[in-house]
């Protein structure tokens, strides 16, 4: 018979309370997942975006966000206001995102025409 102090041992899973789990979240379990709350810094801000170029390296992707001002027939300018870099496994994310919302954009408006003007840039990828 032992004396002294006893440990506390873990409810069995079938007892346990919401706060009897641990606080990692089991990746087999994706419906455990913790509540999200979004907010908006101080420096958020709307913009809006005609233009968005894309560069890539190894480790990353950056998306730069401009308007195109058409000042005269020959003549376009791009001002350039945002660039925002995301990993490689957030690119993808937004790939998929993006073509699921355009997706139903597309069911409820009708098909998006796109109307190249300028052909994808050929350069080195940095």
């Amino acid at each position: 018979m032992r004396t002294g102090t006893t440990e506390a041992q873990p409810p069995h899973p079938k007892h346990r309370t919401p706060s009897d789990e641990p606080h990692m979240t089991d990746p087999k379990h994706p419906s455990d997942s913790p509540a999200v709350t979004a907010t908006r810094s101080e420096h958020y801000r709307d913009s809006y975006a005609n233009s968005v170029q894309v560069r890539m390296s190894v480790w990353d992707f950056l998306l730069v966000f401009g308007t195109v001002h058409q000042d005269s027939a020959d003549a376009v300018t791009i001002e350039n206001f945002q660039g925002i870099y995301v990993s490689p496994q957030q690119a993808k994310a937004l790939l998929n995102l993006l073509g699921h919302n355009l997706a139903q954009y597309e069911k409820a408006f009708g098909p998006i025409a796109l109307s190249p003007q300028f052909a994808p840039p050929a350069g080195p990828v940095h």
